[in-house]
């Protein structure tokens, strides 16, 4: 353990996987850009469904990043992470780092449905078989912990360990909670989440939920903050980051690439998007007060952007009763529109953004936005150069949740 700490978690790793990026600077140039990658579905058995457009994670090999033993006992959305998490790891320069100190390393996870994809396959097996052809990694491979028990296995972390399952939002809640292991005194955790909700059985299961789109025009499926708004459209993948303390950060030469400074959450029920609105000011009032910060010095929003009129009018209201004039003002973004929303995973897709944002000076447009029709400065077409400090990510959960996470930008050592 370091005997020295700032009190802040510095973020020095990022590791995508995404439907418009399989690596950290492709899925920036795509975000800059304001590249759409929204498709028609081509996953197998899904064509007679009424969700029609996804973003699909393509030419994704997990042979080539991850090793077979743990390939044939986990899940796509295990891949992803695993992949994400050895790319984080490698970007704040700690591979090999269990060799050295494997309690020191914690890893936590968010996570929605788990594995639906491999569960899928061995009930097919099941009903089709017989119970003699089911594998024994039936038992492991769809739990929503599995992600987080298989990058520890993996890299020979022996720290805290955890998952989140609070929503959509708990793709915040879980940096939340690494950021406070990392103040306990854990030198370093992996934390993030990744989904893969477009197999079969795991897109009936979303079918009941009255704010998915099922337009069959990829252009016009996912449209936030528009008057054409439909509902939102599903992504696979997701992103992984490495946190640590700052002063251990800078000490062993690494880039602070950004801080966590502030979080809060709040619950208002299930699709309530009307209560939403006063969860989430709450939510943004109280990740303000922990960061110390005034609303003025927010200087960009990556928003929820669920794409309903009711949720989108929700989160709108919200960011003016907690920011006041500001919240009017603010640049606000929506990259997701873009690629999707993959749950507890886009979130964290929203925290890397705002990171390479703020490093590069540029807020990244929402692709294919332009009848804006809520009072929020929303960045469209193009991306807009700017000086970047203080970043504030949003989320909400289909399930209630609400999340605010503030972010400032990062200092090299």
């Amino acid at each position: 353990m370091s005997a020295e700490r700032s009190g802040r978690t510095a973020v020095t790793g990022i590791g995508v996987v995404a439907p418009n990026g399989l690596r950290t600077d492709a899925y920036w140039k795509s975000v800059r850009e304001g590249v759409s990658v929204l498709d028609r579905i081509t996953r197998d058995g899904c064509g007679h469904l009424p969700l029609r457009v996804a973003g699909e994670v393509r030419g994704f090999d997990p042979s080539s990043l991850i090793e077979e033993t743990f390939l044939v006992q986990t899940d796509r959305f295990s891949h992803f992470a695993m992949a994400a998490a050895g790319a984080a790891l490698e970007d704040a320069g700690l591979s090999g780092t269990a060799a050295e100190s494997p309690y020191s390393v914690g890893v936590v996870t968010a996570a929605g449905s788990g594995g639906g994809e491999f569960g899928q396959r061995e009930l097919q097996k099941l009903w089709g078989q017989g119970s003699r052809y089911v594998g024994p990694y039936q038992s492991i491979a769809w739990f929503y912990a599995a992600s987080t028990g298989q990058i520890s296995i993996r890299g020979g972390f022996k720290g805290p360990c955890g998952v989140v399952a609070s929503d959509e939002a708990g793709g915040l809640d879980a940096v939340a909670h690494a950021g406070r292991t990392v103040r306990r005194g854990t030198d370093v955790v992996v934390v993030g989440a990744a989904e893969a909700p477009l197999a079969p059985y795991s897109m009936v299961c979303q079918l009941g939920y009255p704010d998915l789109s099922t337009a069959e025009d990829p252009a016009v499926a996912y449209r936030p903050f528009t008057s054409g708004a439909r509902g939102f459209v599903p992504a696979e993948g997701g992103a992984v980051l490495v946190v640590e303390d700052a002063d251990r950060a800078r000490r062993r030469g690494a880039a602070v690439r950004a801080t966590v400074a502030g979080h809060a959450a709040t619950f208002t029920g299930a699709s309530r998007w009307d209560r939403s609105r006063e969860g989430l000011a709450r939510a943004i009032r109280g990740a303000l007060d922990e960061a110390g910060c005034a609303p003025e010095e927010i200087d960009v929003v990556f928003a929820d952007a669920l794409g309903t009129p009711e949720a989108d009018r929700a989160e709108a209201l919200a960011l003016a009763d907690a920011l006041g004039r500001h919240g009017t003002r603010v640049p606000v973004t929506a990259p997701k529109a873009g690629f999707g929303r993959a749950y507890c995973g886009g979130p964290v897709l929203d925290i890397a953004a705002a990171v390479l944002a703020m490093e590069h000076g540029q807020v990244p447009p929402t692709p294919g936005v332009l009848d804006i029709c809520h009072d929020i400065d929303l960045v469209t077409a193009a991306a807009r150069p700017a000086e970047l400090r203080t970043a504030l990510i949003l989320s909400r959960g289909l399930m209630g949740s609400n999340a605010a996470l503030v972010l400032r930008q990062g200092e090299h050592a």
